[in-house]
């Protein structure tokens, strides 16, 4: 009859096994602990907040939009424009607003005003050619008034167009519009990258002044390149 031969456990090396054994169990069951939430903000971020992003820059129907992201809208001979919905959530609140004077030339695709942020400045294109007629004090004693309601009440200029036809076929509308403002929102999600937490505030709604929470240091350099500004 075969004899059995009892092994004591713990004057081997088998209770080495059992310690590796037991930590890789523990080790698993915290990583999935650590795991789940960040799987959960994961998909809370790529299901939910990304999405809401293209939701969030508005773009008015029966507006002509630049792609510096200035608009203008047409009212009888003359032309009324402004900066979009786009450009002022990309920037944030400016300390101030340098507006060309009545009787100024401005020309489309250049420099037809300023945004001041402190000692830093940032040209917005022009979306015509023509004539300052008319220029909005208001918005210069108050430049809040662009992030407030930047098609409305935070317009910046009244100029009369050389040649309104042409001014406006250059730009974008109906249609264009929404294609333009899928594919820019398409690059800012790219550089977004690992700074999606920091554009985004507590209830997934991002923050105004898109560019200094991408790039604190560099944030003029990020709102030139999307506002086509030299």
């Amino acid at each position: 009859m075969e004899s059995f031969t009892y092994v004591d456990i713990f004057a081997t090396k088998g209770i080495e096994y059992l310690l590796v054994i037991g930590f890789l169990m523990i080790f698993i069951l915290f990583w999935r602990f650590l795991s789940t939430p960040a799987k959960a903000a994961y998909e809370y971020v790529t299901e939910t907040l990304i999405p809401a992003l293209s939701e969030w820059f508005h773009t008015p129907e029966g507006i002509y939009y630049h792609q510096g992201h200035t608009w203008a809208f047409q009212e009888g001979n003359a032309v009324k424009i402004g900066m979009d919905d786009f450009a002022q959530k990309l920037v944030g609140k400016p300390s101030a607003i340098s507006l060309p004077g009545v009787g100024a030339q401005i020309e489309q695709g250049n420099t037809g005003w300023k945004l001041r942020f402190g000692s830093t400045s940032i040209d917005m294109v022009s979306p015509v050619n023509g004539e300052v007629v008319k220029v909005n004090e208001e918005v210069i004693k108050n430049p809040d008034l662009i992030n407030q309601d930047p098609y409305g009440k935070g317009w910046l200029l009244m100029v009369k167009p050389r040649n309104a036809k042409s001014d406006l076929k250059n730009l974008l509308s109906g249609r264009l519009v929404s294609a333009w403002m899928e594919e820019t929102v398409n690059s800012l999600r790219m550089r977004m990258g690992e700074n999606l937490g920091l554009v985004y505030q507590d209830g997934g709604v991002p923050v105004t002044g898109i560019a200094k929470a991408l790039s604190p240091d560099k944030w003029d350099e990020v709102a030139k390149e999307y506002l086509l500004s030299s």
